[in-house]
C-alpha cells in the first residue's frame, strides 16, 4: 500500500486536517482500520486468485477464505 492510498484511506474514513498531525476520534480511527485491512484483505486475495493460472490447485481457496474474513458476523 502507497503513501497516497493511506492518505486516500484516512480521508476516506473521514480524518481531516493535517495527516502528519491527525486529531481524529476513536469512530474515525476504527472505520480507518477497517478500509485499511478491506484494502489489504483484498490485495491478498488478488495474489491468489493469480496462482490458479499456475494450476495451484489451493489457490481458490485460500482467496475465499481471505475474502471471508472480512465479512460482518451477526
Amino acid at each position: 500500500m502507497t503513501r497516497d492510498d493511506i492518505i486516500r484511506l484516512a480521508r476516506e474514513a473521514g480524518m481531516q486536517g493535517m495527516l502528519t498531525d491527525v486529531v481524529t476520534t476513536v469512530a474515525e480511527l476504527e472505520r480507518f482500520a477497517a478500509l485499511v485491512a478491506a484494502a489489504e484483505r483484498a490485495a491478498c486475495a488478488k495474489v491468489c486468485d493469480g496462482w490458479a493460472g499456475y494450476g495451484i490447485p489451493s489457490s481458490a481457496a485460500a482467496a475465499a477464505a481471505i475474502r471471508k474474513r472480512g465479512e460482518v458476523k451477526p
